[in-house]
């Protein structure tokens, strides 16, 4: 089951279109606005054996900054406030990790989807996660992390980190059940979707009836949310300077903002 797949199917207006077989696109309106969804997907075809269940590799990367420069430059004469919201929607097992894709430059890939979703930020476009799944390592710094706001479905099923827990507890050497009591005590160790929203990443957690197929009422309740979002990202900044100063942030990132302050400081 793909989380992304559903939830693009339950927002959409309409018919929802492939870029590539893994990178799939619909239009849903948001208000005033018609934004614009882009969602990684499984492609159980891929000739990149290490994307087939969703992870983001040479040909996501490139799709996905396909669908952002191509609303980017159908809406480049529009005024700012006209032009369209992007939603990425996210449910990402991670980059895909593979001896082709490192060969072939994976990393080119995913900076060519960074670099569009940052793109169409500041110009003017409202870029907008919509986590609905997994969100993991390379596959959300590509498809997901660039946004102006960033929305988590509330529910045990969305994972949000830098690695897989088992992956985590190898590295650290600890067990996955000292990983969890560490969590307890430190937020940024957990895998808890709370958690990670209490750090300032989060602007809004959404309950839904059901995450995984949702039904009407729940991408009713989601589109509104969006719609309020994209509403914040006009009013606020283009850059992410929202990170780090939320309340949230405030009280969890100390540590981070005395960094970006001292380097502020020294570089002028």
């Amino acid at each position: 089951m793909s989380r992304g797949r559903n939830w693009t199917h339950a927002l959409a207006d309409g018919a929802v279109n492939d870029v590539v077989p893994s990178v799939i696109t619909a239009d849903c309106t948001l208000g005033d606005d018609t934004a614009r969804l882009i969602t990684v997907v499984p492609d159980p075809e891929s000739p990149y054996h290490r994307a087939r269940e969703g992870e983001v590799g040479l040909r996501e990367g490139l799709a996905i900054a396909e669908a952002v420069t191509g609303v980017i430059a159908a809406d480049e004469h529009l005024p700012d406030g006209r032009r369209r919201p992007i939603v990425a929607v996210v449910d990402l097992p991670s980059q895909a990790y593979g001896r082709v894709e490192e060969l072939l430059g994976i990393h080119h890939a995913l900076a060519a989807a960074v670099d569009a979703y940052a793109t169409a930020r500041t110009a003017g476009h409202p870029v907008i996660s919509l986590i609905v799944g997994n969100a993991l390592s390379g596959g959300l710094l590509a498809h997901g992390l660039q946004a102006n706001q960033i929305l988590a479905l509330d529910d045990p099923g969305v994972v949000i980190h830098a690695m897989h827990k088992q992956a985590a507890a190898r590295v650290t050497r600890r067990t996955v059940t000292e990983l969890d009591e560490l969590a307890r005590r430190f937020p940024p160790l957990s895998y808890d979707v709370g958690d990670w929203a209490r750090l300032g990443l989060c602007d809004e957690l959404l309950r839904v009836e059901n995450a995984g197929e949702p039904a009407e009422g729940d991408a009713t309740k989601v589109r509104h949310a969006l719609a309020a979002a994209v509403v914040r990202a006009r009013q606020g900044p283009r850059d992410l300077s929202n990170r780090l100063d939320s309340p949230g942030a405030r009280k969890t990132r100390a540590a981070s903002r005395r960094i970006h302050e001292e380097l502020a400081r020294q570089w002028g």
